[in-house]
C-alpha cells in the first residue's frame, strides 16, 4: 500500500527495450503526453495505451535505466517552443540547442539534460503593435522583434486563443516569457500573450484556407527551374543511392532558393555531412541581402548516431517550425535529409513494438506518415491574413539506388516533383546528376503562365522542345550502340550532337563556380534559346544537303559549352555576340551549297 502510494500518478517501469519503455500503473496518463522516464528524468512520450499499460518511445540514451524507475505524466504533449531565438541556431530533433548542450558536454549529449529550448534570458527589443480595446483573433500579429539583420519576427495571438486587450506592455527590451499584452476572451477569462507561445509537434497549425500554387520556387539551378521547376509551396523529392548529390543538391536549394526562411533538417545522416553544412552555411553570402544565410536558416541535427526515437520527431520538429513562420507570412523552404533515415527509425521502433511488419519490414502506417509530412507543404492565407507558403523537399537514399524500394515508390505517390538522381550521371561528374528522364515536374501546367509573364512568352514551349530533343537522343543512342553513328543520317546525327550541348553546356552545373554555381532565370533561358537557334540553323544547312561533319564547327560548339562559365550572370551581350558569330558562319557554309 506504502509503495503505491509513492508512485501514486506516476507509472513505473517494467520493461526497457532500447527507445521503448514500457510501463505500468498509467491509466491517468494521455496518448503522445510527454513524459519523464527514470531517475535522469529522460524524456519520452506516450505512443501505446492499453489498460494499466503503457508504451513510451525515449527520445535519449536509455543506457542505464532500470526496471522499477519512476515515469512522471507533463500533461502536455510533446511541444516546441515558438519564438524569437530560432534562425541562427542548431538544435537537436526534439529542439534543443546544440550550442548549449556543447557548453554542458564537449563531447557528447547527456542524458537528463532536459528540455532545453530557445534562450529564455535573451533580451529583446519589441515593438507593440497593438492597443487597449482592440479585438485580437487567432493568428493576428501584436508586434515584431528584429529576430536578425534580414528577418523580422512577428509575434502573433496563438492559434487557439482571442479577446480583448485589456493590457499592454511599454516598448521596451523583454525576454520570450515576459507578458507583452493580457486581452479578456467571452468567458471573461484572462489570457497571456508572450513573445513565445507552444505548439505540439504532430498536430499542423491551423490556417484559413489552403491557395493554389502560382509561382515557382527559383533555386538558380538550370535543370530545376527551367526543366523540373518546384512550386512555392510544393512537395519536391531527391530519391538517389550514395554518392548521387543529394545532399549537395538540397545544399545549393538551401543556399539559393528564393524562399524568406530555410529550415534544414539533416535526419539519421552521417555527422561529417552536417559539419559541411555547419561551416558551410555561415561563408555563404545571401545574394538578396548580402548577409550570411544563417540570418535566415534554421538547423535541425539527428545525425546517425543520435537516438533513433528523436530522429523520428525530428522531422515533425522541422516542420512545425517552418509553419511557425509561414503564419508570419513568410515563404518557408524546408530541406529533409533524408527521409529514409526517417523511416527506417520508424521500422526500428515498429520492431521493438512488436508490430506486424509490412513491406521490407517498414510499419503498415509508413504511406499514411509519409502523406501527413509532405501534406503539410502548401501555399496558405494566414489565420493573420497575410500569405505564407512551406515547399518541402526531401531526399531519398533508396538502398542500392533502387526505386522500387516501399519509401520512395510511397514518396512518389504523395510529391508533384520527382528530380530521379542517376549514379551513371554522378560517376560521370555529370552534376546535378538529375536524370531528365525519370524525373518529372506536375506544376508545369499551373506554373507555365508565370513563365510566359515573367521569363518568356515561348520559355515552356522551348523547354518542352528541348526535352523531347534529349528523348530522342536518347533512342538514337540505343542504334548508335548497336549499329555506330556513322550510319545515322545527317538529321539525326545533328540532334546527337545538339544534345550534347544541352547535356553538358546547359544540365550539367559546377556548385562550386562563381558564375555557375547560380544562375538567374533570364541567363536559364537566353542560354537555352541560343542553343535552340543553333539547333535551327543546323536544319535549316541540312535542307541544303550541308553534312552534320561541315554543320559542327569545333570552335562554335566549344563556346556554346563553355557559355556558362564566360558570360557574366550580370551582362548578357556575350551571347546575343555567340548567335552573331552562328550566322556568320553558317552564313558563309550556307552560300557554298546555294551556288
Amino acid at each position: 500500500m506504502a509503495e503505491t502510494e509513492q508512485h501514486e500518478g506516476k507509472g513505473i517501469i517494467s520493461a526497457i527495450n532500447g527507445p521503448v519503455i514500457k510501463g505500468t500503473n498509467m491509466t491517468t496518463f494521455k496518448m503522445r503526453e510527454m513524459v519523464m522516464v527514470g531517475k535522469n528524468r529522460l524524456i519520452g512520450e506516450v505512443i501505446v495505451l492499453d489498460g494499466n499499460i503503457g508504451t513510451i518511445q525515449v527520445y535519449e540514451e536509455t543506457e542505464g535505466l532500470k526496471t522499477g524507475e519512476e515515469i512522471t505524466p507533463t500533461g502536455r504533449p510533446l511541444s516546441l517552443k515558438l519564438g524569437p531565438g530560432m534562425l541562427k541556431n542548431m538544435f537537436d530533433g526534439i529542439q534543443r540547442p546544440l550550442e548549449k548542450i556543447l557548453e554542458i558536454s564537449p563531447i557528447f549529449i547527456p542524458e537528463g539534460i532536459g528540455l532545453m529550448s530557445i534562450d529564455e534570458k535573451k533580451l529583446w527589443d519589441v515593438t507593440i503593435s497593438v492597443k487597449i480595446g482592440d479585438v485580437l483573433l487567432p493568428g493576428t500579429i501584436f508586434g515584431s522583434v528584429q529576430e536578425t539583420k534580414v528577418i523580422e519576427n512577428r509575434l502573433m495571438v496563438p492559434p487557439n486563443i482571442s479577446g480583448k486587450v485589456i493590457e499592454v506592455s511599454p516598448i521596451g527590451s523583454y525576454t520570450i516569457n515576459d507578458v507583452l499584452v493580457k486581452i479578456q476572451d467571452e468567458k471573461n477569462e484572462i489570457h497571456e500573450l508572450k513573445m513565445a507561445h507552444e505548439w505540439p509537434v504532430r498536430t499542423p497549425r491551423p490556417s484559413a484556407y489552403r491557395q493554389e500554387t502560382l509561382v515557382p520556387l527559383i533555386t538558380g539551378q538550370r535543370v530545376i527551374d527551367i526543366f523540373f521547376p518546384i512550386a512555392k509551396g510544393g512537395t519536391t523529392a531527391i530519391p538517389g543511392g550514395f554518392g548521387t548529390g543529394k545532399t549537395i543538391t538540397q545544399h545549393q536549394l538551401a543556399k539559393w532558393s528564393d524562399a524568406d526562411i530555410i529550415v534544414y533538417i539533416g535526419c539519421g545522416e552521417r555527422g561529417n555531412e552536417m559539419t559541411e553544412v555547419i561551416e558551410d552555411f555561415p561563408k555563404i553570402i545571401d545574394p538578396k541581402s548580402g548577409q550570411s544565410i544563417m540570418e535566415r536558416t534554421v538547423l535541425i541535427a539527428n545525425t546517425s548516431n543520435m537516438p533513433v526515437a528523436a530522429r523520428e520527431a525530428s522531422i515533425y520538429t522541422g516542420v512545425t517550425i517552418a509553419e511557425y513562420f509561414r503564419d508570419m507570412g513568410y515563404a518557408v523552404a524546408m530541406m529533409a535529409d533524408s527521409t529514409s533515415r526517417w523511416a527506417e527509425a520508424l521500422r526500428e521502433i515498429s520492431g521493438r513494438l512488436e508490430e506486424m511488419p509490412a513491406e521490407e519490414g517498414y510499419p503498415a502506417y509508413l504511406p499514411s506518415r509519409i502523406a501527413e509530412f509532405y501534406e503539410r507543404a502548401g501555399s496558405f492565407e494566414t489565420l493573420g491574413g497575410d500569405e505564407g507558403s512551406i515547399t518541402i523537399i526531401g531526399a531519398v537514399s533508396p538502398a542500392g539506388g533502387d526505386f522500387s524500394e516501399p519509401v520512395t515508390e510511397n514518396t512518389k505517390r504523395f510529391v508533384n516533383v520527382f528530380l530521379a538522381l542517376d549514379k551513371n550521371l554522378a560517376y560521370a561528374r555529370h552534376y546535378p546528376a538529375i536524370n531528365w528522364l525519370e524525373s518529372y515536374s506536375g506544376y508545369i501546367k499551373i506554373l507555365s503562365d508565370w513563365y510566359e509573364d515573367n521569363v518568356a512568352p515561348d520559355c515552356i514551349s522551348l523547354r518542352n522542345k528541348m526535352l523531347e530533343l534529349l528523348y530522342e537522343e536518347n533512342k538514337l543512342q540505343e542504334m548508335v550502340m548497336l549499329v555506330g553513328e556513322d550510319v545515322l543520317p545527317d538529321d539525326q546525327r545533328w540532334v546527337l550532337e545538339i544534345a550534347k550541348i544541352v547535356k553538358v553546356g546547359y544540365l550539367q552545373q559546377n556548385a562550386y563556380d562563381k558564375e555557375d554555381t547560380y544562375v538567374p532565370l533570364e541567363k536559364q533561358y537566353a542560354m537555352l534559346k541560343s542553343i535552340e537557334y543553333l539547333y535551327e540553323k543546323g536544319r535549316s544547312g541540312l535542307k541544303l544537303g550541308i553534312p552534320t561533319s561541315q554543320l559542327k564547327d569545333s570552335d562554335i560548339f566549344s563556346q556554346f559549352i563553355k557559355m556558362k562559365y564566360t558570360i557574366p550572370n550580370d551582362d548578357l551581350s556575350g551571347i546575343d555576340r555567340l548567335k552573331e558569330t552562328v550566322d556568320i558562319y553558317y552564313d558563309e557554309l550556307f552560300k557554298k551549297y546555294e551556288n
